[in-house]
């Protein structure tokens, strides 16, 4: 960003202080309400597609809700988990700074980066390899994406064009396998919406794949490290944590590997426009806040590629 003349004053980085855990404004909002606000407003809706996005939030809901008390059909007006910020190390490594940072969330000690890293055996990371992590630390998530493996089409943009021709074989490989390895990819846009009353719910957080650039158009200059900023008007590849919505403002609460900050919010029509920029496929991985209760070290599968 050369000068605040470029700057989109709806979608500045804000700072955030968040005291607790979980931080909830005193005004409660019933889900019905909430989804005629998101799902009524929008120009393009039609009813198939309101009842395709109540049936998933709803789905979500209640199967993730279950024998969970806090779940009465109402959710609060703003809602924040406290995830602590983790700077990623490299240009590359952002994904596994986000992934580190759900399992400090999660209470989950025993990894840090460097073992991460070792674990992915590549630094050309892709959502299919963060969801191979997750589930290796039996985290409980879902993974979606537009689009099931390696995108050929993304060949065009610089930032794919040297590693896609190596990784399409990998990558494909990974999804193949996803089922057989317990994970669970819907193929399937989400909307900014849906992801706004799963947060409000109280239960997840989301690892997102976004452009580096526009999300950047977003924010003051000062606020990312320099080294692992984009510069250039093309397509970069970056993963941010959500991990908190506030509707009065309509702001995600986010986590950003990049970011010299702590803490950010960025409006949500900032995000769609962020997240569904050619080269994301939409990706999502949707986090359950709560470890299972039967998860296992890595240690005990033993410290190997993920592959």
């Amino acid at each position: 960003m050369k000068s605040s003349d470029s700057i989109n004053t709806e979608c500045f980085f804000l700072p955030s202080h968040i005291k607790s855990l979980h931080t909830k404004t005193q005004l409660m909002w019933p889900l019905y309400v909430l989804l005629n606000k998101f799902l009524g407003t929008e120009e393009d809706n039609t009813e198939q597609s309101g009842r395709n996005r109540i049936s998933l939030v709803e789905s979500l809901f209640v199967k993730q809700s279950v024998g969970h008390d806090k779940f009465h059909g109402t959710v609060p007006g703003s809602y924040f988990v406290k995830v602590p910020h983790i700077n990623q190390l490299h240009s590359w490594d952002c994904g596994l700074a986000c992934v580190l940072m759900v399992f400090r969330t999660l209470g989950i000690e025993d990894c840090n980066m460097q073992e991460l890293e070792e674990l992915c055996c590549t630094t050309s990371i892709w959502t299919v390899d963060l969801a191979y992590l997750l589930q290796k630390f039996s985290v409980n998530f879902s993974y979606f994406t537009v689009t099931l493996g390696a995108n050929p089409s993304f060949s065009v943009e610089t930032f794919y064009k040297e590693q896609l021709p190596n990784d399409l074989v990998r990558v494909d490989m990974l999804f193949q396998k996803a089922r057989d390895a317990g994970i669970s990819i819907e193929c399937r846009s989400i909307s900014s919406e849906e992801i706004s009353l799963l947060i409000l719910s109280g239960n997840f957080l989301a690892i997102i794949l976004v452009d580096q650039y526009k999300l950047r158009q977003s924010w003051l200059e000062d606020v990312c490290a320099s080294d692992f900023c984009n510069d250039t008007p093309h397509y970069t590849g970056h993963y941010i944590v959500i991990c908190g919505y506030d509707t009065d403002g309509d702001e995600f609460e986010i986590r950003d590997p990049a970011s010299s900050r702590k803490h950010g919010r960025i409006t949500s029509k900032c995000l769609e426009n962020a997240r569904k920029s050619f080269g994301t496929d939409e990706d999502l991985l949707l986090i359950r806040v709560e470890k299972e209760e039967t998860k296992s070290s890595h240690h005990d599968h033993g410290d190997h590629c993920i592959r």
